[in-house]
């Protein structure tokens, strides 16, 4: 059987999986892939919303009996695939097949460093000492060593960079302890695999070479499916430049002196020049300037006080590496602390120095961290080079890859010009389950009271939808005044970005069933709230990025240069992109209705907006309040009807 004919109406989906409704698109989508894994081709394909393309593309990969990667965008996805689709499908399949999950080292204990830890005893809280015990406690009984076990700590607990490993600092196969090692065993388990499971930053990780202490996967896939697909360039951009972080020296530094207690403890001048490396990376932090900032590095490089901090910094990082050099000999740890500081001591001076005209030169600065950056101009190459420097089949797919019809915008982005392309509509029936609502009178995006005017406009449509509701921003000062106005203004829960975790939040909204969530960035997409928790999604601006964004600017400035229309072949085709994905938060299910708000409005005063408008399902359109009110009173009266 083909996979279409599975995924058909007498297909064994329609037996084994409870609630399994064939589906067109479905079909065509799993027919598609199928094909581009038997000719080794790429092939595109944006399939909307309730389209079903996990099993499109899950049902050809493991009916191939080939060696297949599938990467996701989050580690999230990754386990829902793992732990829920992926055994659904097997059952269906009744197929025999080798699956692995593989995420990157810093999602598995490193037994090493809790040991050397453990052995340290100084941190800055009490509260990593009582979470390394929990760690310790944990490392006697787990069997995979995947930290996510263990939920009692956050996420972002100070503890974790204590007992997990980098590229930068695992010892690899001269570790003492790599017999015990959990990223050695989920490496090997994924070598062994028929499909293995990634998300995007371990799969280009793998493939730019930067995290090779234990080996690759990349290499021997005979087909990679890129699932999420809209974000691929952001991460390739990542890993086809360079980059060198606060937290990479601070932990070279603190790791020098772990290792040299342990091995070197006469050496004084070894502690001396990590103290001194320390210290430079705290001063060239005050030296980029107060605050959280993102900007080209040519703002900063010739102020006195940042030159004499990379100065003192790159005197520090000498000294380290020299002090290390001398101690290498005496433990492996030592050796592959000394080796770091080589190449980092080469990669601060290579980032602090003159960028090739090809890169965009910048940094980032967080409250107490920095990040330096160059990054290109263009992937198309190296990507290019990465797709076709073998035979294997490539398949991208998202809910959001095509501006109108047309895909050129990703694939000239990844040198991809020759790949089969597939739009696929979603089976949602749009004209029945939603409405579009520009508001009235709206004032100009610019002014300095849009975001009041937002939230007036959105009042009324909150309380005709009881709550129910995402505000999407595109920006925190807009997320932030915006809670501030809506403060007490309605007896509905109010759920704000930033006041807690982003899953703790979402299960709240989901609890409360009439709560307002308050949003930017991560909740524009990757976000599943179905049924009537979510009944309202309302948009202050079309999300263009930021003009002061080093970025974007570059690659502006690169295609005005080449004579070609920046804001019409670039910003415009990701500012439509990504109002797909906040767009696609409303419908996620045949039975959910609502409303999407979208208050710019420059979607009808300017040409562009068409282009956005169309490139949304078709929803019927209003600009009046009252055409919602009567949409929420319909639901509810049948709602009401239905409950007698």
């Amino acid at each position: 059987m083909h996979a279409a004919d599975i995924l058909g109406p007498d297909g064994p989906f329609s037996r084994v999986i409870d609630g399994f409704a064939a589906r067109a698109v479905q079909q065509e989508m799993a027919e598609a892939v199928e094909q581009a894994i038997a000719d080794d081709a790429r092939l595109v394909v944006e399939a909307g919303t309730g389209t079903g393309k996990t099993f499109a593309y899950l049902v050809p990969a493991l009916l191939s009996r080939r060696k297949v990667i599938v990467s996701t965008g989050t580690r999230s996805l990754q386990d829902q695939l793992f732990h829920r689709d992926i055994p659904r499908v097997l059952k269906a399949l009744n197929i025999p097949a080798r699956v692995a999950l593989l995420k990157g080292r810093s999602n598995y204990l490193c037994p090493y460093r809790l040991e050397t830890s453990l052995d340290d005893g100084s941190f800055a809280s009490r509260e990593i000492v009582s979470d390394l015990q929990k760690v310790a406690r944990w490392a006697t009984s787990t069997v995979d060593g995947d930290i996510a076990e263990l939920a009692s700590i956050p996420e972002g607990a100070g503890v974790w960079p204590f007992v997990t490993s980098t590229a930068d600092n695992c010892l690899g196969t001269d570790c003492p302890m790599i017999e015990q090692c959990p990223v050695a065993r989920a490496r090997k388990r994924a070598q062994e695999a028929d499909l293995v499971v990634v998300n995007h930053h371990l799969l280009f990780a793998d493939a730019a070479l930067k995290d090779n202490g234990v080996g690759e996967i990349l290499p021997s896939a005979n087909a990679i499916i890129i699932d999420e697909a809209h974000q691929v360039g952001e991460v390739a951009s990542q890993f086809f430049g360079k980059q060198l972080s606060s937290r990479q020296l601070a932990e070279l530094a603190r790791d020098a002196v772990v290792e040299g207690g342990r091995g070197a403890a006469d050496q004084r001048g070894l502690f001396d020049a990590a103290s001194a490396v320390e210290k430079g990376v705290l001063d060239m932090r005050l030296a980029l300037g107060e605050g959280t900032r993102r900007a080209a590095w040519a703002e900063v490089a010739m102020r006195t006080d940042l030159h004499d901090a990379i100065e003192d910094l790159a005197s520090a990082l000498a000294s380290l590496e020299e002090e290390l050099g001398v101690a290498a000999e005496r433990s492996p740890g030592l050796a592959k602390v000394h080796e770091r500081a080589q190449d980092l001591l080469i990669a601060f001076g290579a980032l602090t120095g003159n960028a090739p005209v090809d890169q965009v030169h910048w940094f980032e600065t967080f409250q107490r961290a920095f990040l330096v950056r160059m990054t290109p101009l263009t992937v198309a190459e190296p990507f290019r080079a990465l797709v076709y420097g073998k035979p294997a089949a490539w398949i991208f797919t998202s809910a959001t890859l095509a501006v109108g019809d047309d895909f050129r915008h990703m694939t000239e982005e990844l040198g991809l010009e020759d790949a089969r392309t597939l739009k696929l509509a979603s089976p949602f029936d749009f004209s029945r389950q939603a409405a579009l609502y520009v508001p009235e009178n709206m004032p100009d995006p610019t002014s300095a009271d849009y975001t009041r005017a937002v939230v007036e406009a959105a009042i009324p449509a909150l309380e005709a939808s009881r709550g129910r509701a995402f505000l999407l921003f595109t920006s925190h000062r807009a997320l932030q005044e915006a809670a501030r106005l809506l403060e007490g203004r309605l007896p509905y829960p109010l759920y704000v970005q930033g006041t807690a975790g982003r899953n703790e939040l979402l299960e709240a909204f989901r609890k409360h069933g009439n709560a307002i969530l308050l949003g930017t960035g991560s909740f524009w997409e990757g976000i599943d709230v179905r049924g009537e928790a979510l009944s309202l999604v309302i948009i202050d601006k079309l999300p263009f990025a930021s003009p002061g964004d080093p970025l974007l600017a570059a690659r502006m400035d690169a295609l005005k240069r080449q004579g070609r229309n920046a804001f019409t072949e670039y910003q415009i085709p990701q500012a439509v992109i990504t109002l797909k994905q906040g767009a696609g938060r409303l419908i996620r299910d045949v039975t959910d209705t609502g409303v999407l708000m979208l208050c710019d409005p420059r979607l009808l005063s300017k040409g562009y907006g068409k282009l956005f408008l169309d490139s949304l399902p078709s929803m019927r359109r209003t600009r009046k309040l009252e055409v919602v009110q009567n949409f929420f009173a319909a639901l509810d009266a049948l709602a009401g009807t239905a409950d007698t």
